[in-house]
């Protein structure tokens, strides 16, 4: 049997503590994607998130020293965790446009796209968070619309497509907007319909 060094113990200590960091920092970031999108960016502080994320704030602080950092950072991995969710519903590629517009549409009707716009609203009046989420929003808006045009079958070479994907992207966006003041179900299922028929008619 090998003896067991001190290098040994200290690797074996360090992987749970390893896991231990990645679940608190998913927590946090979970956490203040929630609180954001209830109580937005005023009701939104380290402390809030840290309570309800069962952590103390020295360790929120530890993993984002700073609110800024917290915020932009737990919006971004949200949007990557339904970035990701939406390639999942169409894991051998989409062969029905009318799902993938369904699903493009559900991206910008939840607590995400919720939080994602307390942010924005902050960064307008705040000068410290506007580069980030300016920085971020461009960032997650080319990963939607690399996925949208990837699951819809664009070709971008075509006159029109391009804008054709774009449009469907700002439209699900406003139609999320709406959807924080009222659940106007029925109306989004017409609009979505008639963009449907838009989507097949441009793309071909």
């Amino acid at each position: 049997m090998g003896v067991v060094t001190a290098a040994d113990r200290a690797a074996g200590e360090r992987v749970p503590k390893q896991d231990r960091s990645r679940a608190t920092r998913q927590r946090l970031l979970e956490a203040a994607v929630a609180c954001l999108a209830e109580h937005g960016w005023a009701g939104s502080t380290v402390s809030a998130v840290a309570e309800r994320a069962g952590v103390s704030r020295g360790a929120a602080q530890h993993h984002f020293p700073t609110r800024e950092d917290l915020f932009t950072a737990a919006v971004e991995y949200v949007a990557e965790e339904r970035s990701g969710a939406l390639r999942a519903l169409f894991p051998q590629g989409a062969t029905d446009r009318a799902a993938v517009v369904g699903a493009l549409v559900d991206l910008y009707t939840g607590p995400l796209f919720r939080a994602a716009l307390h942010l924005w609203v902050a960064a307008s009046n705040e000068e410290q968070l506007r580069p980030r989420v300016t920085e971020l929003e461009a960032r997650v808006g080319r990963e939607t619309h690399r996925i949208a045009v990837d699951l819809l079958g664009a070709d971008e070479s075509r006159p029109g497509a391009r804008e054709t994907v774009q449009g469907l992207l700002d439209m699900a966006r406003g139609l999320g907007l709406a959807n924080l003041l009222t659940d106007d179900r029925a109306r989004r299922e017409r609009v979505v319909g008639q963009w449907v028929a838009l989507v097949e008619a441009e793309l071909g």
